[in-house]
């Protein structure tokens, strides 16, 4: 009698799993980051300083404490980035009008010029990054990632079991 030995088929490849939103975040600012690093030390920035005097140019008027929130950074630090860029000219501080020691910073017609070549570095790091993103897609993204940043803004609820 021939016995057939049956063979049990291989099994499928399981596919990997999709790589969590946050992640792919996070891996695209350390990209970005890098990028931008790189660029705006031709220009004599760094990208905190670039992010303080962008910041100036949307809410002028901020004291370093606001931008240090804003910029992830301590208030010690900010500080530092501040007295830097006002002694390069490209900020200035004024009293606040309520009083008090508080220092709000404004951009210099210095710090606006330096700022709108930064922004060129940026633009290009972003055409290269958006490439074959079309603009439907683009504004789903940024409307995506603003809303995601709203939640998780400060003093957000957050469930950690």
């Amino acid at each position: 009698m021939l016995v057939i030995a049956s063979r049990t088929p291989p099994a499928a490849p399981q596919s990997a799993p999709a790589p969590r939103l946050s992640y792919l975040v996070f891996r695209l600012e350390r990209r970005i980051r890098a990028h931008l690093d790189d660029s705006l030390a031709r220009h004599g920035v760094t990208t905190t300083e670039y992010m303080a005097l962008s910041e100036l140019r949307t809410r002028d008027g901020l004291s370093s404490a606001e931008l240090a929130r804003i910029a992830f950074v301590t208030p010690q630090a900010m500080n530092l980035v501040i007295r830097d860029l006002e002694r390069r000219g490209l900020i200035r501080r004024d009293p606040h009008p309520a009083g008090g020691r508080v220092l709000c910073a404004r951009l210099t017609s210095e710090g606006v010029s330096v700022l709108q070549r930064c922004d060129g570095s940026l633009d290009d790091i972003e055409t290269v990054m958006l490439a074959k993103v079309d603009a439907t897609m683009r504004g789903t993204l940024r409307e995506g990632l603003t809303l995601c940043a709203r939640a998780l803004r400060t003093g957000a609820h957050l469930d950690t079991h």
